[in-house]
């Protein structure tokens, strides 16, 4: 009987360490991504010449948005094909080269999550950027775990990461467009409109940015991942914003915190934000 009570026990033991381990690296995955290695070799790109070129990079080594990010490749060549633009997709990082670099409008960073480039592709995209280039970056492009490189995180996001709702995870919410917002990014859409997403909440406000959209920070349950701690929502507050953009020497940067899943391509409102924006940022 003391045999068996004694292997129950260690079997428990062994569960209880395999369950931990399991969730250590499962938060590491999602904190840090796990990087295979850094793609180095330059694509062979066909850019026609008549029309602004949109480089939309959906590599993960974190967490993948699976859904959203197969939505967000199909919406945006939809929107190429109605606006004249040249698209090319891929999850690789060798087109982050000066040379090609500079043949782009608009680089996009479609739900990114993890370590995506090496320390001199990261260089090329400030250097693409800083010299007039436009960054968008939608949702999980924004999240914690890109702190190898934070060049990003200060020039796209300008706050920090804290964490999502987990109770309940998805949750509707009112967006509300900034009135003074450049009117090239609000262009078409309603003063607001309900949607449901995954709400990003940060440690602040984003620092010398320019808010596009907004929601009610109070409107909705921010209970997050911290055991025992509910309802926080650090820097954010009653002005929660959810999409925004900076000046970046001669570039700039555009990021929406909208994007979690396949059903926000659905809508309508989502969509014609996303379509200013590259409108916003190629003109």
């Amino acid at each position: 009987m003391k045999k068996a009570l004694k292997i129950a026990l260690l079997s428990m033991l062994a569960l209880a360490v395999v369950l931990v381990a399991a969730g250590f690296l499962f938060v590491y995955k999602i904190k840090n991504g796990f990087p295979a290695g850094f793609e180095t070799n330059q694509p062979t790109i066909n850019f026609p010449a008549d029309k602004p070129a949109l480089l939309l990079f959906s590599k993960t080594t974190g967490y993948r948005h699976s859904q959203s990010i197969d939505a967000a490749k199909k919406a945006f060549h939809q929107m190429a094909a109605k606006n004249g633009w040249f698209v090319y997709e891929t999850e690789e990082g060798g087109v982050f080269n000066a040379e090609q670099l500079k043949k782009f409008k608009v680089i996009i960073i479609n739900n990114s999550t993890g370590r995506l480039l090496n320390a001199e592709q990261q260089q090329a995209v400030t250097q693409f950027v800083e010299s007039g280039g436009a960054l968008m970056g939608i949702h999980g492009s924004g999240d914690f775990s890109h702190d190898d490189w934070p060049w990003l995180v200060t020039n796209m996001v300008g706050a920090s990461f804290s964490h999502h709702p987990l109770n309940p995870q998805l949750q509707a919410a009112q967006v509300h467009i900034e009135k003074n917002s450049d009117s090239a990014l609000i262009s078409r859409l309603p003063v607001s409109w309900t949607h449901t997403d995954e709400w990003y909440v940060f440690f602040s406000q984003p620092k010398n940015a320019q808010i596009v959209a907004y929601i009610d920070g109070e409107k909705i349950l921010p209970s997050g991942n911290i055991l025992f701690i509910t309802d926080k929502d650090f820097g954010m507050g009653k002005y929660h914003p959810i999409a925004w953009h900076r000046d970046v020497g001669q570039g700039k940067t555009f990021y929406t915190s909208m994007g979690h899943d396949a059903a926000v391509w659905q809508d309508a409102r989502f969509v014609a934000l996303l379509e200013n924006a590259v409108r916003w940022s190629i003109r």
